[in-house]
């Protein structure tokens, strides 16, 4: 009997032994396939075909970025150079609208210089081409001032003031760019002022 009993109790600690022994290599393997399974679906990695998408994702965008800029940027500069010509035209005609006023109420502006109001008109609307800012009061004393130097000063013409206008120059400064000086040019300025004066009362 009492072998019986050491033996079931000898029996009792091997498998003990043995179930310590080899329950770290099986928890081992199961934490290994649960790995395993893991793996292939962790959060951590890509999922199959991610690293392309986002890289397309990627060059989409900056090629988005780029087009976007280049559209925004021509447009941007296209509605600029929209906006100018439309603000020139409209600077342009308003003065042309004065000037048109002008010789309805006062036609001796243009005949007094002899000249006709048709041409005076239509030279004054080709200079606005160029100088938009032009004022038919500056072009009339062009003009005059043409008609009244040119014969002792041949550098001083018409389309010479009016380009000395258009580079932001005032009347006086371009007849003295022109040869005169500033005792000459404040005259001839002065004796023009009265000549337009006589045009537009004498109507």
């Amino acid at each position: 009997m009492r072998n019986k009993i050491l033996f079931s109790i000898v029996a009792l600690l091997m498998a003990f032994a043995f179930a310590v022994a080899t329950g770290p290599n099986v928890a081992a393997q199961g934490k290994g396939r649960g790995g395993g399974g893991g793996g292939g679906a962790s959060p951590g990695g890509p999922p199959s075909g991610a690293g392309v998408d986002r890289g397309l994702g990627r060059s989409s965008d900056a090629s988005a970025g780029r087009s976007d800029d280049g559209r925004d940027n021509a447009s941007t500069r296209s509605n600029g150079r929209s906006e100018t010509g439309l603000e020139r035209a409209r600077i342009a005609s308003q003065n042309l609208h004065d000037a048109d006023n002008d010789l309805r109420h006062h036609p001796n502006i243009a005949s007094d210089m002899h000249v006709n109001a048709n041409d005076l008109r239509a030279g004054y609307q080709a200079a606005l081409v160029t100088n938009p800012n032009l004022t038919f009061g500056n072009y009339v004393a062009a003009t005059r001032l043409a008609q009244n130097l040119g014969g002792r000063f041949p550098a001083i013409t018409r389309a010479a003031i009016l380009a000395g206008l258009a580079n932001g120059d005032s009347i006086g400064k371009t007849l003295r760019n022109l040869g005169l000086s500033s005792d000459e040019a404040n005259a001839a300025k002065k004796r023009v002022d009265v000549q337009i004066k006589d045009s537009k009362r004498n109507h």
